[in-house]
């Protein structure tokens, strides 16, 4: 990744209730860091519980909004999703096979959470241009039936492969049970994701928001396969954090994910070590700390001060040295252990999955303080022993 802000176009219709469509895409891209700009393709009046209204932007306006982004500010990656009309589904098309060596991801957008249709037959029918000029396409399970006629997802993903020349990455929200599955077809390779289903009714927008977090990494000039993996954190994390809006299928919470999953190494956290828990605890709220993580079981304290984090870890069994312990979170965590291996810094230990749901490798810096490598992924927000408000 450099060090420019990517700037996503993203073409696509807006959610009045900021669920899904271009205020997910926005928020997503704000989120991870990139440049948001927009070409709106329809108008909705939706909210959790359903779509009242739909208004399709002229083709002509839509192409007016893409021209003056492109020829001002300029665009590394797109993402399309909801288009309004095959006309216009067929000019972005054109326009976009001009843009050389933009990544362009599609999501073939039919029907909405709460299911109302997004897209009409004719609409549907000019897909296969979009595909053609994609990068990757991303569709559920049931537009992946709807766009090939094949109820075998993989032969169905392959067609479209072969047809159009473009990954495609098999969504499996839509299955049934509490194991999901999503798999990246190329040409040449394929790669797969497990997870448990995440329990929640605010699912509005997991789609766009996958795509456009895509875009965002593709943009950066993270490869295809990284930046799926990426993506799909960044929606489980917002999944988790979805605020409860609404009376149906409510939003994500994206404003909660932040930059967690950003690139590269963060400091998240130093700790002390201590003998009496109780006294080293009292001292550091006393000296104006929150404290968020109370584990007097594991003799682990957590606090806050200005957005970074402080813990204490006791043992009253153990000689207390002038030692401290940094913690850095990286997502790339096996292979950068590996790496630093090969160049000869020596570890305690290589990356280990912890019951606290982290992977985590050790090693000392050279005056003795330990120095941790993990990868928290989901669980980074949601440590089990969190205190409430």
């Amino acid at each position: 990744m450099t060090g420019k802000t990517p700037r996503i176009l993203i073409i696509a219709g807006s959610d009045s209730g900021g669920g899904a469509g271009i205020q997910a895409d926005i928020k997503t891209v704000t989120m991870l860091g990139g440049h948001a700009m927009t070409a709106v393709t329809a108008v909705t009046a939706q909210n959790t519980q359903g779509v009242s209204a739909v208004h399709t932007v002229p083709t002509e306006t839509v192409m007016a909004q893409i021209d003056s982004v492109i020829e001002d500010i300029g665009v590394d990656a797109v993402k399309i999703g909801m288009i309004g009309s095959p006309f216009t589904a067929l000019h972005i098309a054109a326009r976009l096979e001009a843009q050389e060596n933009v990544p362009i991801v599609f999501d073939p957008v039919m029907v909405a959470t709460s299911g109302a249709t997004l897209a009409d037959d004719q609409t549907i029918a000019a897909f296969g241009k979009l595909m053609d000029v994609a990068t990757i396409t991303t569709p559920n399970l049931p537009e992946l039936r709807r766009l090939t006629g094949e109820e075998d997802e993989v032969a169905g993903a392959l067609k479209l492969v072969s047809d159009h020349r473009c990954a495609v990455l098999i969504k499996g929200g839509h299955e049934e049970g509490d194991a999901l599955a999503d798999a990246l077809i190329e040409e040449d390779n394929m790669t797969s994701w497990q997870g448990q289903r995440i329990e929640t009714t605010s699912t509005h927008g997991t789609g766009c928001t996958l795509a456009s977090a895509i875009a965002f990494y593709l943009g950066a000039g993270i490869g295809l396969v990284q930046a799926v993996e990426r993506a799909r954190l960044f929606v489980r994390m917002a999944l988790h954090e979805a605020p409860g809006l609404g009376h149906g299928h409510g939003p994500l919470g994206h404003q909660s994910v932040r930059l967690d999953t950003g690139l590269g190494l963060r400091l998240n956290q130093v700790t002390v070590t201590g003998k009496d828990y109780a006294k080293m605890v009292d001292f550091y709220r006393r000296l104006g700390l929150k404290q968020i993580v109370d584990s007097p079981e594991n003799q682990y304290a957590r606090f806050e001060a200005g957005g970074a984090t402080f813990s204490v870890q006791c043992d009253p069994d153990s000689e207390i040295g002038e030692t401290v312990a940094v913690y850095f979170e990286c997502d790339d965590l096996d292979e950068r252990v590996e790496r630093l291996a090969r160049s000869g810094i020596p570890f305690e230990h290589g990356p280990r999955n912890q019951p606290w749901m982290w992977r985590e490798a050790r090693l000392r810096d050279p005056s003795g303080n330990t120095i941790f490598l993990y990868r928290a992924g989901e669980a980074r927000r949601f440590p089990p022993w969190r205190l409430t408000e």
